[in-house]
């Protein structure tokens, strides 16, 4: 059996650590748990959920963040995680439970876009494709397009980015700056 070092990293948001297992861990896209019942669908997230500290699981391609519950210490609890993440890893054990591609829900969030809308739609998503995922992603998130709206972007933080004290700047001064430098029409990004 080969040793496996799994690297550890600080989020932005202090209640979040960001895990490196030197592989990948979602092939495409990425999947957030906030809770026990959502990590039924993975034997990985429901085995940290069961270290009973834990409020928030999230894969990335190449990361796992995992969000403990408010006034745990992370040295008691990173060691811990760490032995489940090494035991799933090495064994080589489904990230996800068998099942149909059927069962899987994705919450397009409650924005329809208009249609006329589309091309800056497309460069709205383009931009964050691009531009801000791969900077989300280093800090143990990711970020969900939700919608557009008479101006206004509508974004979904998760992972580590979800409840970080620092994602409401991230996404006013940041994100929003960002956007509407390129695309003239968004007028506001807010969080949905």
């Amino acid at each position: 059996m080969a040793l496996m070092l799994i690297e550890t990293e600080p989020t932005p948001n202090p209640a979040t650590l960001k895990f490196l297992p030197g592989r990948t861990v979602m092939t495409t896209g990425t999947r957030d748990f906030a809770d026990p019942d959502e990590a039924s669908a993975s034997p990985l997230a429901e085995a940290l959920f069961s270290l009973g500290d834990v409020t928030g699981v999230f894969f990335g391609r190449d990361f796992v963040s995992v969000t403990a519950a408010e006034g745990v210490e992370w040295t008691g609890l990173k060691p811990q995680v760490l032995g489940v993440l090494l035991d799933h890893f090495s064994s080589e054990a489904p990230l996800f439970t068998g099942g149909s591609a059927a069962e899987i829900a994705i919450d397009d969030g409650d924005f329809t876009d208009d249609p006329a809308d589309a091309d800056i739609v497309a460069q709205i998503k383009d931009l964050i494709d691009t531009r801000v995922r791969p900077a989300v992603a280093r800090d143990g998130g990711d970020i969900v397009y939700r919608g557009f709206q008479r101006g206004t972007v509508y974004l979904s933080m998760q992972g580590a980015c979800s409840g970080c004290p620092s994602s409401a700047a991230t996404l006013k001064q940041g994100i929003e700056t960002l956007l509407k430098h390129y695309v003239p029409e968004v007028t506001e990004v807010r969080a949905a």
